[in-house]
């Protein structure tokens, strides 16, 4: 086959590719330059640790000799990026014509309103930080956790995201969360409200819901779901309370899962490793599987089985 007829084949399938994006479909729109971009959202969210922890995230291409005078520029830059998607999601919420002046200036006081928030947002994640170190026998000072935990990392976006969440901003707070998610396996939506002292050992397979209700030093280990017990009712579920309410002073271990809008855990309550709870537990509780039974196959090809006592099933299991 020569050339010339490949280019031609070639330009067919070209042809026939752009003509299927005038389907009419929610997949075929074409807004190259409204949308939010994704690739600047997870550029701003690296941006925000260097204001989160100033001592620890920095460009590196250049010398710093006034620390004080490069945070400004910082601070500024993220302000100028972050009010630039906030006016491209609005095309979610706002009508798209006649409002250019208007978006331009709700992006702005949405933005102000957020950087405001700021301090506190660090306030939250310094209870975190201290959290894990107490939490964790394994963290060797604060900066371990804060350069290499990634529960650490995936509690900050979701203080960041959170905060977007409550001003309403749309689809920008799920695109941070959801870079957390990619980056340390850990599923917060932005929209769970989660209280001081938030400690995520491990993290890998946790999830939490958009109407979860977490309040202060709680502890959660790997493969927690704090769930829905259902999503059939599909939309008609949106803004419905869904996910559980975890109250103060409580332990989740690995691989638990608690489910349902009306499922209260109460204060001072530990859950076991691989417990299924869709009901309200009271406080001060402490939930476990029934004892386990271990079997093993010896050399000489012996079979056994030993039941584990709920000591040893506590510590099989986390």
């Amino acid at each position: 086959m020569g050339g010339i007829e490949k280019d031609h084949e070639i330009n067919e399938i070209v042809k026939d590719i752009i003509a299927d994006f005038d389907g009419g479909r929610n997949i075929d729109a074409k807004k190259l330059f409204s949308n939010p971009d994704k690739t600047e959202v997870i550029e701003l969210v690296q941006h925000f640790f260097r204001i989160i922890y100033p001592g620890y995230f920095r460009d590196r291409s250049y010398k710093i000799y006034n620390p004080e005078n490069s945070f400004a520029v910082t601070i500024e830059d993220i302000f100028y990026h972050l009010k630039k998607q906030i006016y491209r999601a609005l095309d979610y919420s706002l009508n798209e014509e006649g409002h250019e002046t208007e978006r331009e200036e709700e992006s702005y006081r949405l933005c102000k309103e957020f950087f405001r928030k700021i301090p506190k947002i660090r306030e939250y994640i310094e209870t975190d930080l201290l959290a894990t170190l107490d939490g964790d026998p394994a963290a060797g000072s604060f900066d371990e956790i804060i350069l290499a935990y990634p529960g650490l990392m995936a509690i900050t976006v979701y203080r960041i995201a959170h905060e977007l969440y409550l001003l309403k901003v749309p689809v920008l707070p799920r695109l941070m969360t959801e870079y957390a998610h990619s980056e340390t396996g850990i599923d917060i939506h932005p929209g769970a409200t989660i209280g001081k002292y938030f400690f995520i050992d491990h993290g890998t397979g946790i999830v939490v819901g958009e109407t979860s209700i977490i309040g202060q030093n709680v502890k959660i280990y790997q493969g927690v779901t704090i769930g829905a017990l259902s999503t059939r009712g599909g939309q008609k579920l949106s803004g419905k309370k869904r996910h559980p309410t975890i109250c103060d002073n409580v332990t989740i271990y690995a691989g638990a899962s608690i489910l349902g809008g009306d499922t209260i855990i109460g204060e001072n309550t530990v859950i076991g490793g691989n417990t299924f709870i869709t009901r309200s537990i009271e406080a001060n509780s402490k939930v476990s599987m029934k004892n386990l039974e271990m079997e093993y196959h010896t050399n000489d090809n012996q079979k056994k089985t030993e039941d584990l006592d709920q000591g040893e099933a506590w510590c099989y299991i986390i």
